[in-house]
């Protein structure tokens, strides 16, 4: 473990190191370029210096050839005071003409020699044999009259003013890369923390995700990729809490679900049980044997139906339910369902009215729509006695607006959103359900009309009755 730690290399490090590698580098290879630069451009205008002296002093001699040794006396004077010489020499490289102190052509190679030969200027930048200093820069010019070499000029010039001034401004190069390069360090190891601190922030967060916090977040921008990275950071913990939120909800109804399907199929199984066992054990008289048999007959039913309806409402759910639209009149299915539903509607004392004309006509899945219309009428039913349900059709536009509404006893309108959960109560007393009734019938409902494309609303006060609206 204490291995690994030691062969760490931290970020920060990494950035920093990176950046004043860059950083040095560039700055040696255009110091070296500069100086090399520099140093040439001392020693051209030097070589240049000579040649003109050189040219001017040919030119005048060739102009004024009974001046010569004037010339040579007034040159030899001006070139003094810049601590130059020069010397003239003929084809064979023998002094005829000399400066004061100048010196004599010796040391040039055959090749040397071929090259002033054929009129061509020799500049030696720097030279420390030829002529006994410490170093001169010297440049040969050559003399050629009627296309014949006959001699020519040796102009030196010591080149320690052109090191003094090439040392200079190397002098002025390393100070330089020392300030930039300070100035870089400290900018370098600047930006680095910054860049560290956000990733360390992120870190840090991330950390806290891990541990289950789902509720971090970091600041973002759209300023660089590390920005951006926060931002989808932010997104990724967004969309984990929502999903966290979801599964938690989720388990919550799941459990809610269980409760309810064991609550909803204990009581009829147990009365079931307890029919059998006192037919079984002879403990029912027997004349009310038969009511007992005709008990279990209906228990069973309505475990039956319990097991249809979630069957039924998870093919709705995963879109399994396949549905076949048709135009039919409305009006016909209404009595259809008033004639089916009147027995039970009557066992409470309760009237059903239909009120649609023949005109009003519904696209619309014949037995879906008589199951839908079915579970809401019979919702009204249970809870309403001594009272009047009214089936209405009309047409609105292009649409077709069913209505069921009961004098019952309504329901709280807090409550009103949750009727469409799974076995749903609203209310204690409404655990009794004779009629068959789950809590499943309004999910159904719902879930069928959406798949119809309509929606479905509900308008209620407690006591005062409840209306299921329809579009389709």
């Amino acid at each position: 473990m204490s291995q690994s730690k030691r062969m760490k290399f931290r970020y920060i490090y990494q950035q920093f190191f990176s950046h004043i590698s860059i950083i040095i580098v560039a700055f040696l290879v255009l110091s070296l370029l500069f100086a090399h630069y520099v140093e040439n451009l001392v020693y051209e205008n030097k070589a240049n210096e000579l040649i003109t002296y050189g040219k001017s002093i040919l030119s005048e001699i060739e102009q004024t050839p009974q001046a010569t040794e004037s010339i040579i006396n007034r040159y030899s004077s001006v070139l003094e005071t810049r601590k130059m010489s020069f010397s003239m020499f003929d084809q064979y490289g023998n002094l005829y003409a000399v400066g004061k102190q100048g010196p004599a052509i010796r040391g040039l190679s055959d090749k040397d020699w071929e090259r002033i030969s054929k009129g061509r200027t020799l500049v030696v930048n720097s030279d420390f044999k030829r002529f006994g200093q410490e170093g001169v820069t010297f440049v040969v010019l050559p003399y050629i009259e009627n296309g014949r070499f006959i001699g020519g000029i040796l102009l030196t010039s010591p080149i320690s003013g052109s090191s003094a001034m090439v040392h200079r401004v190397n002098q002025y190069i390393f100070y330089t890369i020392l300030i930039a390069l300070g100035v870089s360090f400290l900018l370098s190891w600047l930006l680095s923390r910054i860049h560290v601190n956000r990733i360390k922030r992120l870190r840090e967060a991330t950390s806290l995700v891990s541990t289950g916090n789902y509720h971090v977040h970091v600041s973002s921008s759209n300023f660089d990729e590390i920005g951006e990275l926060a931002n989808d950071f932010n997104h990724m913990v967004d969309k984990i809490n929502t999903s966290m939120e979801e599964i938690e909800s989720l388990e919550n109804r799941r459990r809610q679900f269980l409760s309810d399907v064991s609550h909803e199929m204990r009581t009829p199984l147990t009365t079931i049980s307890g029919v059998i066992e006192g037919l079984k054990n002879d403990m029912i008289p027997e004349e009310d044997k038969e009511r007992g048999i005709n008990l279990v007959s209906q228990e069973a039913k309505r475990l039956i139906r319990l097991v249809n309806e979630n069957l039924d409402f998870d093919k709705i759910r995963s879109n399994q339910i396949q549905l076949y639209r048709e135009e039919f009149q409305l009006l016909e299915l209404l009595e259809i369902i008033q004639e089916q539903l009147m027995p039970q509607a009557e066992d409470k004392n309760n009237q059903i009215v239909i009120e649609a004309g023949p005109e009003v006509m519904v696209n619309a899945d014949y037995d879906r729509l008589i199951q839908i219309l079915i579970n809401i009428t019979k919702n009204s039913i249970q809870f309403t006695s001594d009272g009047t349900i009214w089936l209405r059709g009309r047409t609105e536009g292009q649409s077709t607006i069913i209505e069921v509404e009961d004098t019952g006893i309504g329901i709280d309108p807090s409550d009103i959103e949750n009727i469409w959960r799974r076995f749903y109560k609203a209310d204690i007393s409404r655990t009794s359900n004779p009629y068959g009734e789950f809590g499943l019938g309004l999910s159904i409902v719902k879930q069928l009309v959406l798949l119809h494309n309509g929606e479905i609303n509900v308008f209620s006060e407690a006591g005062k009755g409840t209306k299921f609206v329809i579009k389709l």
